[in-house]
């Protein structure tokens, strides 16, 4: 299975894809991790990619589009991308190389979530430094307060989760990625989900919708 999540930055794609990724054996390619696992190897990739991140634009469609095409070459039991492609110009580089390699994206999984909600998701969540672990301040407390219950330590809240660098990463959102759902309507079939309900209905409804395109 070959899938693209597609949502605004807070809309719950990580949590979303890894359970997918654990329902049906797939790898989980998330762009975001990918991306400051590179920065804190002190990659050439990363630090190119450091200003983009923490000032919440985008990062060069250059660069993103050879780091994933380079990780979906290694996944070879299917793959949910997360966070890829987030322009069109990307959809178009990922669709080239697929093509390429005679290979196709299964389905689009769209989360769909008010600005207004998103801006308090981000806000209140903190991430763990060590092992990428999410949490939020009230609705995934972690068992200690502060701390990663892998036992990692302290857990952060990252630069790109304060309220301006979320409504700037809103914005372009809003002004570049939502038009990748629109490249993406003709080609696959996009599974719509309201993701501004409880987090397992919204996982109930991904595997609802999954389970009828593979039937």
């Amino acid at each position: 299975m070959r899938l693209i999540l597609l949502g605004p930055p807070g809309a719950g794609k990580g949590t979303q894809c890894k359970r997918v990724v654990e329902k049906y054996g797939i790898a989980h390619l998330s762009s975001g991790d990918i991306l400051r696992a590179e920065r804190a190897a002190g990659t050439e990739l990363g630090s190119k990619a450091q200003s983009y991140m923490d000032s919440g634009a985008l990062v060069p469609d250059d660069l993103i589009i050879d780091m994933m095409i380079g990780a979906i070459k290694k996944a070879s039991t299917g793959y949910v991308l997360d966070g890829f492609p987030r322009t069109v110009v990307q959809a178009e580089g990922l669709d080239q190389a697929l093509s390429n390699a005679g290979e196709k994206i299964d389905a689009i999984v769209e989360l769909q979530v008010p600005d207004s909600a998103i801006l308090s998701r981000m806000t209140g969540r903190r991430s763990c430094p060590v092992c990428g672990g999410v949490y939020h301040v009230e609705n995934l407390k972690p068992k200690i307060d502060g701390q990663c219950d892998k036992g990692c330590g302290p857990l952060v809240q990252r630069k790109d989760d304060t309220p301006d660098v979320v409504k700037n990463r809103l914005k372009t959102y809003h002004e570049q990625t939502a038009a990748v759902v629109g490249y993406y309507e003709d080609k696959f079939p996009i599974l719509t989900i309201n993701a501004d309900q409880d987090i397992d209905k919204v996982t109930a409804d991904v595997f609802k919708g999954l389970e009828s395109l593979v039937r």
